[in-house]
């Protein structure tokens, strides 16, 4: 079973002792992003592993880390770009976002550059419709008001 640094446990107690005892298993959606940044992605055993070592069933922390689009059940690319295609960005140019990054990329949603650099994800809604286009980058920097351009300007950035 894959085990995690000393440092990453002590991360994910950190997050266990934010809820009441006996209720270790609340800290999942923690445990697993500690973990995934750990290994970069969540193989299998690691996600055992985080089950195990929150004391829940191993379904459990599957059906979390198969539910949000935040974790990623297979390796990505250096920079994991989604583009959100929910209604209002659809409408506001979401839509036009991703072709134009395919393209850019030569790639389609759930696939990787042959570079090991861009992986390309389709969400949903990132709550900034306001700022539609909108895109996230390694599920933690949000862009806005992605034209070609500013599209263009992101990937340069990644070089």
């Amino acid at each position: 079973m894959t085990m995690l640094s000393p440092e990453s446990l002590a991360r994910i107690n950190r997050e266990i002792a934010k809820y009441p005892a006996g209720q270790r298993q609340s800290a999942v959606m923690a445990a697993l992003r500690i973990a995934q940044e750990e290994k970069g992605w969540l193989a299998g055993e690691t996600v055992e592993f985080v089950a195990d070592y929150l004391g829940l069933p191993a379904i459990a922390a599957f059906e979390v880390a198969s539910f949000y689009n935040m974790y990623d059940l297979h390796p990505v690319g250096k920079y994991k770009v989604t583009v959100c295609t929910n209604l209002p960005c659809a409408l506001s140019g979401g839509v036009h976002a991703a072709e134009y990054l395919k393209q850019k990329l030569g790639i389609d949603f759930n696939e990787t550059t042959s570079d090991g650099k861009f992986t390309l994800k389709e969400g949903e809604c990132m709550g900034a419709c306001g700022d539609a286009p909108v895109m996230l980058v390694n599920n933690i920097h949000m862009r806005s008001f992605m034209t070609p351009e500013e599209i263009d300007r992101l990937l340069e950035e990644c070089k």
